[in-house]
């Protein structure tokens, strides 16, 4: 069992804590990444890797936000908690676009998308987008300042978005559900905690997924490479989500529409060189 490739499954769950919450695109930076840093693995486990890390990120949402998300109370008896129940059907409502493309185009659009090109395109067109709706809202009240105020009909708009996200990697799926729901009036800490949840389900699904084509023939060297990166990954997402939750309540997403321009051109400019 090499050092080295726990090393690197470290940095990578590093990069998925900081990246997956961030609106900027998880998948723009692993691709950088792996142009620098390649673990010694065949392509169907890194293909698997890329997607199942992000159970580690979502366990952080999972314990951060409990008692947001979990229907029932124990104490004094049990109670059943109706508003976190419409809640979860929001959702689940959220995650009909993309579960249903997802499911049945999962291969193709990996075939067509996923290279450094459509990514870069999609980091500088979403950066873009965050600059232009945060101008747009910058001395407009939002519609949408609670969990509850969201409809069934906002949190299918936001699923839409988050389609967006299923179809071009580099669009990142939080940067784009963030940019719908500002879009149709949500306020940056519901938005954002809104993104949070709708990954549950998501991610869990598309691991899922993953793991159903890659099989659980797992060598030992390759249980320990997931292991680690999802144990990373869920470390630095805990400190990612506290700090981006206290972030937003006194900035807006600017700085990361931005962020999201520069490193396109980066991704641009690099594989332009090298290719």
């Amino acid at each position: 069992m090499s050092v080295i490739e726990i090393l690197k499954a470290v940095l990578f769950g590093i990069v998925e804590g900081i990246t997956e919450w961030l609106p900027i695109s998880s998948t723009g930076h692993m691709i950088l990444l792996n142009e620098f840093v390649t673990l010694n693995v065949s392509t169907d486990f890194w293909e698997m890797f890329l997607v199942v890390i992000q159970l580690g990120a979502i366990l952080a949402v999972v314990i951060l936000f409990w008692n947001k998300i979990f229907p029932f109370r124990f104490q004094k008896g049990s109670v059943i908690r109706k508003d976190v129940f419409s809640l979860w059907f929001k959702i689940l409502t959220a995650c009909i676009p993309a579960a249903v493309v997802g499911l049945a185009f999962d291969d193709v659009l990996d075939a067509l998308f996923y290279n450094p090109w459509c990514v870069a395109v999609a980091l500088i067109v979403f950066g873009v987008a965050f600059i232009v709706i945060e101008n747009r809202n910058q001395n407009v009240s939002p519609k949408i300042d609670q969990l509850s105020g969201i409809t069934y009909q906002a949190a299918f708009l936001i699923g839409v978005f988050q389609l967006i996200a299923a179809v071009f990697p580099g669009t990142s799926r939080s940067g784009a559900t963030i940019v719908g729901a500002l879009m149709i009036g949500v306020s940056r800490t519901v938005a954002a905690e809104f993104t949070f949840f709708l990954a549950i389900p998501v991610m869990f699904g598309a691991s899922l997924l993953k793991i159903v084509k890659f099989g659980t023939d797992f060598t030992a060297m390759e249980t320990a490479v997931l292991l680690t990166g999802m144990i990373s990954a869920f470390v630095v997402s805990v400190f990612v989500i506290r700090f981006l939750m206290s972030y937003i309540k006194k900035h807006d997403f600017k700085v990361f529409g931005w962020y999201r321009i520069l490193l396109g051109a980066a991704v641009l400019i690099y594989f332009a060189a090298v290719g």
